[in-house]
């Protein structure tokens, strides 16, 4: 039975060779210290909080978020080799609580008969569910395990407060161009992992295309690369030429980051009513093209124009909100890809129009009064009269008939007596509401 566990042991590790080998080129070209590492100098910088605390052994509870490809795992996994601590890893995918369980009672064990504490890495931290999150609270909040997660969502609508409360969150940004040159020079050139063994041309311009479309995932850009090289012969001289138009071919599917219930949700569509707001119609046709391109709901897209010509075109423009609301009902009519366009001409007419926040303005400052101040009585003058006996409880009398005078209007007080001398509305010098400034001060010299 022995030699037969010596046999297993044996081709475990063949096994983890030939899968080591085989290994796609990101994997095998893992950075193994921070020499290594590319990217991230506002954390890993000289000087900077994380790359001091590893080289002080005083790691503390974090959460790494950021892009795919930033990095993540392989910063724990320097972290590991440079501590002194025990290094326990889970995959939120495939562990459960009874995994978490097995991990802390080693943890305990650790620290009771070595005094030695235990960092737990969760990659994909955000695929664990309260109860699992709440399952790791008590001993990161003891000091057993010192927990290092890993996500791509934003922890702060992924995990729980409680222990974000008791982690550092530490923002990976995507690479930069030259940490991406810096990471293919080194791939090209490394004979052990990397392609060194190759003789290998990548022309420019297929490298500035692997560059943009990579987006700064570094794993993206390794393996595209690899498949580029492993499927083009070698020319005469054997040189493998790597061309645009074969990095094309070898380039993975580019998607566009975005989840819909989370931070690339709110910050594209952020961006987009920000664009029209500020009247960049370039920007908000780009940000609407990225929200199109990910699938977003169109409905959606359109409430926010909606909202935007109201809000911030307003009387400036009172067209607006109907080419906005028309657009939304194109929406309805005619569906994807087609509502693209009206989508377009809504948004860009948003943007062009001239603004106005002034409605907006006047609405939340009466709802702020209504909120917290007394609610004033209808003036007997403006009460209904449509019912039996109304007259006699004094309704309507003094009332004045508007058209009953020149122009339509006659000085009358319509808001309740404590409220007769506030002013909600004040209409800018824009577009439209010009011509209503200038019409409300023509009613109000008159009526002087």
């Amino acid at each position: 039975m022995r030699i037969v566990g010596e046999d297993m042991d044996l081709f475990t590790m063949s096994m983890e060779e030939k899968l080591k080998r085989n290994a796609p080129l990101a994997d095998r070209m893992r950075p193994r210290n921070l020499d290594e590492f590319v990217g991230q100098k506002h954390l890993l910088g000289e000087n900077k909080f994380l790359s001091r605390s590893i080289k002080a052994d005083r790691i503390t509870s974090m959460i790494l978020y950021g892009p795919p490809g930033t990095g993540k795992t392989t910063l724990a996994m320097i972290i590991a080799n440079s501590t002194n601590m025990r290094f326990e890893k889970l995959s939120a995918v495939t562990s459960g609580v009874k995994d978490i369980r097995e991990v802390i009672e080693r943890a305990e064990e650790s620290l009771k008969l070595y005094n030695k504490r235990t960092i737990l890495f969760i990659d994909e931290i955000h695929r664990f569910n309260k109860s699992q999150q709440d399952a790791l609270l008590p001993f990161v909040e003891r000091g057993i395990i010192i927990l290092i997660g890993a996500t791509t969502e934003n922890p702060y609508f992924e995990v729980n407060k409680a222990l974000l409360s008791r982690a550092m969150v530490l923002v990976l940004e995507s690479l930069e161009k030259d940490d991406l040159i810096g990471l293919i020079n080194r791939a090209l050139e490394d004979k052990e992992r990397g392609l060194g063994k190759y003789n290998v041309n990548l022309d420019k311009e297929a490298l500035d295309y692997l560059i943009t479309v990579s987006e700064g995932d570094g794993r993206i850009l390794l393996n595209s690369l690899e498949i580029g090289v492993l499927s083009t012969p070698a020319d005469p001289n054997g040189i493998i030429e790597i061309n645009l138009e074969k990095i094309k071919d070898s380039i993975q599917i580019k998607t566009v980051k975005y989840d819909k219930g989370g931070d690339e949700h709110y910050d594209t569509i952020s961006a987009f009513i920000k664009s029209m707001r500020g009247s960049d119609p370039d920007a908000t046709v780009y940000w609407l093209a990225k929200m199109i391109k990910a699938g977003e709901d169109p409905k959606f897209i359109a409430r926010r124009i909606i909202i935007a010509a109201s809000e911030d075109v307003g009387n400036a423009d009172p067209n607006a909100i109907q080419v906005a609301v028309s657009a939304f009902n194109a929406v309805n009519v005619i569906g994807m890809p087609e509502a693209r366009i009206p989508l377009a001409q809504a948004a860009i007419y948003v943007a062009t129009a001239p603004k106005s926040n002034k409605s907006y303005m006047a609405i939340n400052k009466a709802i702020d009064d209504i909120n917290n101040h007394r609610i004033g009585d209808v003036p007997k003058h403006l009460r209904s009269t449509a019912y039996y006996g109304a007259e006699k409880l004094g309704n309507g009398k003094g009332y004045k008939y508007p058209h009953d005078y020149d122009a339509g209007f006659v000085k009358q007080e319509y808001l309740p007596g404590e409220f007769k001398n506030v002013r909600y509305y004040e209409p800018s010098e824009n577009g439209y509401e010009k011509v209503i400034k200038e019409r409300l001060g023509k009613l109000i010299d008159k009526d002087n």
